[in-house]
């Protein structure tokens, strides 16, 4: 059913083949309440009936053919009422206990593949990262007297440390286990962002700019690893020099109060579209592209990061505002402290 009706994403799929399933069991369920609950009452009807007959010499009750003789009292539903709920929760307690866990194990072998997937490739990744960081260091030996390579040499190091503490994050997340890692100062991963990103905000004639950035002796630590940090500060404002016009401008605001970092990303662009502001951290979603523009080239995954990392470390992100004049993406991250630095 799911797939004529245009549904052909295999999680979708099963998903609503397990929902099927536990429907159609549900029902049954519900009959077999229906039909224990009559059961149950007939069984009350004939004891009383017994019990009320006339009753011969030798203390039996008289038959009355096939007839009941129904006799009901308000005391009698007082005692019949608590039989039938506690049965019927009985029975439906029971058997959603057994549908619950039918339906969850196609869930947990789903997740168990994805979780072996992930961690799997990220372990096999990291063997030809450290070649790659070991290669760009002897480059840089090689180039030192260079000082048009260095530069280059010292970015291409940066990167390939960069990929290598994405492939952590991912086998640090599929393990569920906590990771040491140093408190990043907020200021300089903005910089360094808005560094990174001003080839990009000049090809698209946008312009980046810092509101709020503090001094470097009080620059805020926040409770997140640099290398987490910096992607999610880089996927926002990426996002939003991605949906800006020529001549507008993105504004990173920053501030920090009451035990958090708040990071805004201001953009003026024409507002989230074709979808929900609360979805786009959804993994693949994607807002309706403007007439007259070309789709923006992206796998719909960027702020779906952004999320994860966000909430793995007791923070979160929103959608502050949007609209015809602009979005504002909202950033909140934990501040360091002695009490959970790690």
């Amino acid at each position: 059913m799911a797939r004529r009706r245009g549904v052909t994403d295999p999680g979708r799929l099963a998903a609503s083949r397990v929902a099927r399933k536990v429907g159609v069991r549900v029902a049954i369920l519900s009959a077999v309440m229906v039909v224990a609950g009559v059961l149950l009452l007939f069984s009350y009807l004939w004891v009383d009936d017994r019990q009320h007959r006339p009753h011969g010499p030798e203390g039996r009750p008289e038959p009355r053919g096939r007839a009941l003789d129904v006799r009901l009292d308000p005391g009698d539903f007082l005692e019949i009422i608590p039989l039938v709920a506690g049965a019927a929760i009985v029975l439906a307690g029971g058997g959603a206990m057994l549908f619950a866990r039918q339906a969850v194990k196609p869930l947990e072998a789903s997740l168990r593949r994805q979780r072996n997937f992930v961690g799997d490739a990220s372990h096999e990744l990291r063997t030809p990262l450290a070649v790659l960081d070991a290669r760009v260091q002897h480059l840089q030996l090689l180039t030192r007297d260079d000082p048009a390579l260095q530069p280059v040499v010292a970015e291409l190091r940066t990167d390939s440390r960069e990929m290598a503490g994405i492939i952590d994050d991912l086998l640090a997340a599929v393990s569920d286990t906590e990771t040491e890692f140093e408190p990043a100062p907020l200021g300089r991963a903005i910089a360094d962002v808005l560094a990174e990103l001003n080839i990009v905000a000049d090809q698209r004639g946008v312009t980046l700019s810092v509101d709020g950035a503090a001094p470097e002796a009080t620059d805020p630590l926040v409770n997140v690893p640099a290398s987490s940090l910096r992607r999610s500060l880089l996927a926002v404002v990426d996002n939003a020099v991605g949906h800006s016009a020529p001549g507008t401008t993105v504004t990173v605001q920053s501030s920090a109060s009451r035990g958090f970092a708040t990071i805004r990303v201001i953009d003026q662009g024409r507002g989230i579209t074709g979808i929900s502001p609360d979805r786009i951290f959804e993994r693949f979603a994607r807002g309706a592209v403007p007439e007259g523009e070309a789709a923006r080239r992206s796998h719909g995954i960027g702020l779906a990061l952004v999320h994860d990392v966000a909430t793995r470390h007791g923070g979160s992100v929103a959608v502050e505002s949007t609209g015809p004049h602009g979005t504002t993406i909202r950033l909140r991250l934990p501040l360091a402290s002695d009490r959970n630095v790690r």
